[in-house]
């Protein structure tokens, strides 16, 4: 046996497809500024379907995975699927939630009433089992929103991400293409049963430990995951020229789309909202998988989007409950916080690049050299 160490390299990127990620971050974080002038109703949002790119990302890590990992388990054990998620996940959840500690006494007021009473042993308890992606329990809250994460609310989809991981790894794998497909039919229906004929018409929720939001976290995550496998292993991609620009526009406008139907007909929304994650996202994520890159400012562009897009996801959170404690206890109209809100914007973006280049990038390096590499 030789004892030359070699390591089961990554596959290349599909470019468009991280450059996609990336708009879609920075419109979860656009969505969140503004959301903070919505005083909890979603028909006052502004950017009022910001959070299907939840959903977007979903179907692209199905695509990603099956893309990356579908051929070689012949070639690697279920622990090493695991270390490599594991690897390329877990570093910035830690600094998610460190970064939340950090932030957390400065965000005390009326939006979250726990904070000033909570000790700092208790947040710092917290913390450490944030880092671990372990849910907390409502009666482990210390912000008053009940998260599963309240140091660092969005690190909810990374604990449903890693189910639908951990289902891959130990079932879905083995299925046929038929097999998947009666999946993520029967997954379409369970979306379509709750966005249409459930209690809200929408898929808002999946951050908290109870009966209704992990319900809703399943429903959001079983469709749009195995599609995303689905798709991949049809291989069925679209070629178009422009794909990252016709993809992006299309984001974005399903994004923007102000809420349809109203208080008397969720189901309308509901309806748009099954559309949008059943048939569209596949698709664009079809037109992004097949299309390609011509000039080098493209590449890029798309390169440093996709760079970002998971640490600004992770990280830009603990500044949004900032800008809302800020926007609450000073009772600041949105006309005079915007430009704060942009301020938190331009920092998310600056705190996610230092936090990929001087945290995550180094530690991912060493930890494939210390845990990936393997005796040939």
């Amino acid at each position: 046996m030789s004892k030359n160490p070699t390591y089961l390299e990554s596959k290349g990127h599909y470019q468009i497809l991280d450059g996609l990620r990336g708009v879609a971050s920075l419109f979860v974080v656009a969505f969140h500024v503004f959301e903070t002038y919505a005083d909890g109703n979603r028909f006052k949002q502004i950017i009022n379907h910001g959070y299907l790119a939840v959903d977007f990302f979903f179907v692209l890590s199905g695509f990603v995975v099956a893309y990356a990992y579908d051929d070689r388990w012949g070639k690697m054990t279920q622990w090493d699927f695991y270390k490599r998620r594991l690897i390329r996940l877990q570093p910035m959840v830690i600094v998610g939630s460190i970064i939340g500690a950090l932030f957390f006494y400065s965000q005390s007021g009326t939006a979250f009433p726990l904070i000033h009473d909570t000790p700092v042993w208790k947040m710092l308890v917290v913390m450490l089992v944030g880092c671990t992606l372990i849910p907390i329990l409502p009666s482990m809250d210390i912000r008053g929103w009940q998260e599963m994460h309240p140091l660092n609310g969005p690190a909810w989809s990374l604990f449903f991400e890693y189910i639908a991981n951990i289902l891959y790894a130990l079932v879905v794998r083995k299925f046929s293409k038929t097999l998947l497909a009666i999946l993520v039919f029967l997954s379409a229906c369970l979306l379509i049963h709750y966005t249409v004929m459930g209690p809200q018409g929408d898929v808002i929720g999946g951050w908290s430990v109870n009966k209704t939001q992990l319900y809703i976290g399943f429903t959001r995550l079983l469709y749009p995951f195995f599609a995303g496998m689905l798709l991949c292993r049809m291989g069925k991609l679209i070629h178009i020229k422009g794909a990252f620009a016709v993809c992006s526009l299309l984001i974005i406008a399903i994004l923007c789309v102000p809420r349809i139907g109203g208080s008397e007909h969720l189901w309308l929304n509901g309806l748009y909202e099954s559309f949008c994650i059943i048939i569209l996202f596949p698709l664009i994520v079809a037109i992004g998988a097949g299309g390609s890159l011509k000039s080098k400012s493209s590449i890029r562009i798309c390169k440093f989007m996709g760079d970002i897009s998971y640490p600004l996801y992770i990280t830009h959170y603990p500044l949004i409950y900032f800008h809302v404690a800020w926007v609450t206890n000073n009772k600041i109209p949105m006309a005079q916080g915007l430009l704060g809100g942009l301020g938190i914007f331009v920092v998310s973006i600056a705190i996610a690049y230092g936090c990929l280049k001087l945290y995550d990038e180094p530690v991912r390096d060493w930890l494939k050299k210390r845990f990936l590499l393997k005796k040939a």
